[in-house]
Parts: C-alpha cells; sequence; structure tokens
C-alpha cells in the first residue's frame, strides 16, 4: 500500500463539544479513542467507511483535550500565534451546506455572499478554528446537502519558504504537487499537495474540481516576501507551555522506518525512541511544523 496523509491534530478545550459539532455540521464519525494520563483523544473520521485499521485511512482528524490544565487555544490567525490556517471540508451543494450550518447556529467567519469570492465559506467550531468551505459537487442535488458526499479536504499551514517546503514535502515526504494557485493582488500563493498512485501523474496540472473530491491534502500558504527575512517565523505550537492549536500531520507509510532514518530533515523522534510513539517517527519540516511517520 502506497504512503497517505493519514490525519490531522489538533488540541481542542471541551472534546464531547467538538465531536457533536463535527459530526452534526459535517458526518465526522467517532472512529477510536485513546485515553493517556496526559490527555484524552478521539479520531474522527469521513470517508473510507469499508477501512477499519485507522492508520490505512485518510480524512481523519484527531481531538485532542489535555487533562488537568488550564492551557489556552489558538487557533493560528492571530498574531503572535498565526501559522495554521484552517482545515478544508468540500461538499456536495454548498448553499445547501451554508443553509445547514445556520439552521445549527454555527458562527461564520465568512459567509458566501461575503467578499469577493461567492464560492467559498467559512466556519468556525467550538473552538474557533476556521472550516473552510468549497463544493466537490460529488452527488450534487439541489436543495440538498448530502452529509455522505462530505469529503476533508485540506489542511493549511502557512510557510516562510515555497523553495525550501516544496522540496521537503515533495523529495523527503514523497508527495505530488497536484496544483499551484497565485493570487496576485493580494500577494500569496498556495500549493496543495499529496500522493498520488498512478505513476504516470503530472504535477500542477489538476483540475480544480477533481481535487475537491480528494481527501487530506496538504495546502501550503505563502504570503510573498517572507523569505527573504531571515528572522521571520510561523507560531508552531508545543514550543510553549500554556498555549496549543494544531499539533501535527501523521503520514501512514510501509517504509516509515527507512524513510526517518534516512531524511535529510529535523528528526524531532527518531523511529521507535519513546515508548509512547511506538512504530512513529518525528519529523520537522523547514518551519517547524511536526509530521508523524507511521507504520500501516
Amino acid at each position: 500500500m502506497p504512503r497517505l496523509t493519514n490525519l490531522t491534530s489538533l488540541h481542542v478545550s471541551d472534546i464531547s463539544n467538538s465531536i457533536k459539532f463535527y459530526s452534526d455540521a459535517f458526518g465526522f464519525k467517532e472512529l477510536s479513542r485513546v485515553e493517556t494520563p496526559q490527555y484524552v483523544s478521539v479520531f474522527i473520521g469521513l470517508g473510507n467507511t469499508h477501512e477499519k485499521h485507522l492508520a490505512r485511512r485518510d480524512g481523519v482528524v484527531e481531538l485532542r483535550q489535555l487533562k488537568n490544565t488550564s492551557v489556552k487555544i489558538y487557533n493560528g490567525n492571530s498574531d503572535p500565534y498565526r501559522g495554521f490556517g484552517h482545515l478544508c471540508v468540500s461538499v456536495s451543494n454548498i448553499v445547501e451546506a451554508q443553509k445547514h450550518l445556520l439552521k445549527q447556529g454555527a458562527i461564520f467567519q465568512k459567509r458566501l455572499e461575503d467578499g469577493r469570492q461567492k464560492d467559498i465559506a467559512f466556519v468556525l467550531d467550538p473552538d474557533t478554528y476556521w472550516i473552510e468551505l468549497i463544493e466537490n459537487a460529488i452527488e450534487k442535488k439541489e436543495g440538498v446537502y448530502n452529509l455522505g458526499s462530505n469529503r476533508l479536504n485540506h489542511t493549511m499551514i502557512r510557510i516562510r519558504d515555497p523553495k525550501k517546503s516544496l522540496d521537503f514535502y515533495r523529495n523527503v515526504l514523497g508527495m505530488k504537487l497536484f496544483s499551484t494557485r497565485k493570487h496576485e493582488s493580494a500577494k500569496f500563493t498556495l500549493y496543495f499537495l499529496g500522493y498520488e498512485e498512478d505513476p504516470n501523474y503530472v504535477e500542477d496540472q489538476e483540475d480544480k474540481v477533481l481535487q475537491a473530491g480528494r481527501q487530506s491534502i496538504i495546502e501550503l500558504t505563502h504570503n510573498w516576501g517572507t523569505e527573504l527575512d531571515d528572522s521571520f517565523r510561523y507560531y508552531v505550537f508545543g514550543k510553549d507551555q500554556g498555549v496549543v492549536g494544531f499539533d501535527h500531520f501523521t503520514v501512514s507509510a510501509s517504509d516509515a522506518k527507512s524513510l526517518v532514518d534516512s531524511s535529510n530533515a529535523e528528526v524531532l523522534v527518531k523511529y521507535n525512541e519513546k515508548p509512547e510513539l511506538k512504530n512513529t517517527g518525528v519529523l520537522a519540516d523547514p518551519d517547524g511544523w511536526k509530521v508523524y511517520i507511521q507504520d500501516y
């Protein structure tokens, strides 16, 4: 089985409240849970209903609540904690999805009718993490919000230097570049990457609708000019006590140990080094974002 982007891990303040929100809003289902003396994690997912092995799924979110602590959770979209951007759920009918969320009382950062982009919206989860809505048109029907067509399309993080980041995600992790979207007026560029099995796949030419039907893509956002400032840093949670947010991605791989051992990237945890990370290694991307590498 090839490599796949398995999950995105987020810290939450009230795990029951978060599970209810993601279930009611998007149809996420609880897959499993893990409890340690330090935290409880619940793994929720979309799609791949036939696959029971958690590590072999994509479209998974880990919701992690720390115990016996008063840490503050930041969504990553305001200074000084800017860095993580959002999750994105693609839906079959975005107009009906917005209606459904409004009826539930969801708070929107941006509705479809706001601003210049009328084909995307942003809703806030209980911890104010941003969730982008885009349309995948899978089995689209007028007047219907079909939860079964929802996909956890991508996770967005901001990067300082696209040359370094693209080298890491493509040449270290082995991802393909699906598409690049340059926004001249706003001076930023988006890079969408993930795994693709087709050996003849042509990079950086993927149709927007086709890409919207994928799961667990990584979106890298580069604000122009950051690569020229050696002192510039985005905020990576976990370095300071008392502040948490987005924690990591996880990549599942049949060659996990060799990937970690042979990597020329920064290795935060050697494969099998810690008992709580058995059969898992941890790499840091050029901005310090953590990528867990695990066995299938």
